[in-house]
């Protein structure tokens, strides 16, 4: 079935899981799998009538490479027809004011601070022109503006920064291993934390990752826990699996081995 706008996914895979059907194949990129992954959790317990499987059609399809999805169509067709399940971890954010609260769940990742600005900056036309590096483009931008400070509480463990990212997986932004410790399976959301985002941050850090595709340990501060909040004095966006979600406050949990998805 094809989606016609924003929202669209999301309809469609509830009205499926509650027609019966037991595999919803999200076929685009991380985007669509969000919309997809909540329509099944729309539906009367849609995550244990339900397996998500992924047609990586999008632009990064970070939680695809997660899964090992492969990258050709057809050979990722054959992949969902085999119909290998494994259960992975599923975290959710509940997020804004509170007499506004809003409930999304993500698949591999959000944020808060620069990157969720540099999402709200992308220019969708440029996007379909020259894909991933859109994204580069509008964290340029981002990072000529005043941004936020976001504050991180998870327990006794606190920390503050500029660019806050939360990861279920390993990856972001593709194959960057930007959570050296993620794991789909144990239980944990993986918080990594830059203190400051700027110019200088980028020249330091950029060609490691770039080549390696990992940070030097001591650029971030790293918080693994089941639960973390995040809150700013200052208006700040939040993104989930690469889309503006909302706003902060926002307090993020994790359903251990919640979502069933089809793997190679």
């Amino acid at each position: 079935m094809h989606t016609r706008s924003a929202g669209d996914a999301r309809r469609l895979a509830a009205d499926a899981v509650r027609d019966g059907f037991e595999i919803i194949v999200a076929a685009g990129g991380d985007g669509t799998v969000n919309e997809v992954l909540n329509g099944i959790g729309d539906a009367p317990d849609g995550f244990e009538r339900a397996r998500l499987a992924v047609l990586p059609l999008g632009t990064v399809n970070v939680f695809a490479k997660e899964l090992g999805m492969p990258t050709k169509l057809e050979a990722a067709w054959q992949v969902i027809r085999r119909a290998n399940e494994t259960r992975i971890d599923l975290p959710m954010v509940e997020f804004g004011a509170v007499e506004s609260r809003e409930r999304r769940f993500f698949a591999q990742l959000a944020g808060a601070g620069l990157d969720a600005r540099a999402i709200e900056l992308v220019s969708w036309s440029l996007k379909k022109k020259i894909g991933p590096a859109a994204y580069v483009v509008a964290g340029l931008k981002a990072l000529g503006s005043k941004l936020p400070r976001i504050k991180v509480s998870a327990g006794a463990e606190q920390a503050s920064g500029e660019l806050v990212l939360i990861g279920n997986g390993r990856f972001y932004g593709g194959l960057f291993k930007v959570f050296p410790q993620g794991n789909m399976q144990d239980g944990l959301l993986e918080v990594c934390v830059f203190p400051r985002v700027s110019w200088w941050t980028l020249l330091r850090l950029g060609p490691r990752l770039l080549l390696r595709g990992t940070l030097p340990n001591r650029a971030t501060q790293i918080i693994r826990a089941e639960s973390v909040t995040l809150t700013s004095e200052t208006r700040a966006g939040l993104q989930v699996d690469g889309e503006l979600a909302g706003w902060l406050p926002g307090t993020f949990t994790i359903r251990r081995n919640g979502l069933r998805v089809i793997v190679p």
